[in-house]
């Protein structure tokens, strides 16, 4: 049995990343716990933040809330059409990040998906705020979907890293998990930044390939330029990959791909799903 669970603002961005969850465990047996948040800042579409009488606009967006996540459930459960799957609702008043984090430890949940734009984001904005905010709070791996894509079963996974790190079987684990749900193959993308990998560098190589030696991989080198992540687009779409993955942590790779300003069309933002798995440290 796994636990989902599943962000929501009601974009379509938010269903489409339900409905990927779905079809990526469709052999699984799941409990997807559907979360919408609300707060005194929350506006409705078509509306405005009232100035006076809050409680009554909670007390609406509460009602709101609820009737579109029973909304949503009905239409998962018509879409999806699969026994295995469970679907519950949660409505809570709150900051999003903090009741993500609230929640993985109340129901063990293995996996957080949602999408990588909301109803607020603006058109130009690179990456979701509020799916970075979940990453760098994150106890368990997080799916990111883009837009309002359909879903293709994973058959090339990248791993993106720079090495610096030892990922742990732990990571390795995670990422294995989501291959073999569709008997993935995984190529660790090495964005390099020495002509030859230091002497961590290659300990942690040598663990990685230990690690993944149950599993199709292979081992890709890109040089380092300062547009890395128009480099690493360019490359996945090459390599023509389903899923990408990076390990969260601070001061490395992840961070410059998520945090400095990058070309907004991106194919591996706007087209492909993105797996955070969340650091061991």
């Amino acid at each position: 049995m796994k636990n989902i669970l599943v962000a929501t603002d009601f974009s379509n961005n938010a269903y489409c990343a339900l409905f990927y969850a779905t079809k990526l465990l469709a052999s699984e047996t799941c409990t997807f716990y559907i979360l919408n948040t609300y707060s005194e800042l929350t506006i409705s579409p078509g509306r405005t933040l009232p100035i006076l009488n809050i409680k009554k606009h909670l007390k609406e967006l509460e009602t709101e809330s609820k009737e579109k996540l029973t909304h949503t459930k009905h239409k998962i459960v018509l879409d999806n059409e699969n026994p295995l799957h469970t679907f519950k609702t949660i409505s809570q008043k709150g900051d999003l990040v903090n009741i993500i984090a609230q929640k993985i430890e109340e129901f063990k949940i293995d996996l957080v998906t949602m999408g990588n734009k909301g109803l607020t984001e603006a058109t130009d904005v690179f990456f979701g705020s509020n799916t970075i905010k979940v990453a760098d709070n994150l106890k368990c791996p997080l799916l990111a979907i883009p837009g309002e894509m359909d879903f293709h079963p994973i058959k090339e996974i990248a791993f993106v890293t720079d090495l610096r790190k030892d990922c742990g079987q732990e990571i390795i684990d995670q990422l294995l998990e989501i291959a073999s749900l569709s008997n993935a193959t995984i190529r660790v993308v090495h964005v390099q930044e020495q002509h030859i990998l230091n002497k961590s560098q290659e300990e942690n190589r040598k663990k990685l390939e230990v690690g993944l030696n149950k599993v199709g991989h292979s081992f890709q080198w890109i040089k380092n330029f300062d547009d890395k992540a128009k480099v690493i687009d360019v490359f996945l779409e090459k390599l023509k990959v389903d899923l990408f993955a990076m390990v969260h942590e601070k001061r490395n790779l992840f961070e410059k791909l998520t945090r400095e300003p990058v070309v907004k069309d991106l194919s591996m933002y706007s087209d492909i799903p993105f797996l955070i798995l969340p650091s061991q440290d």
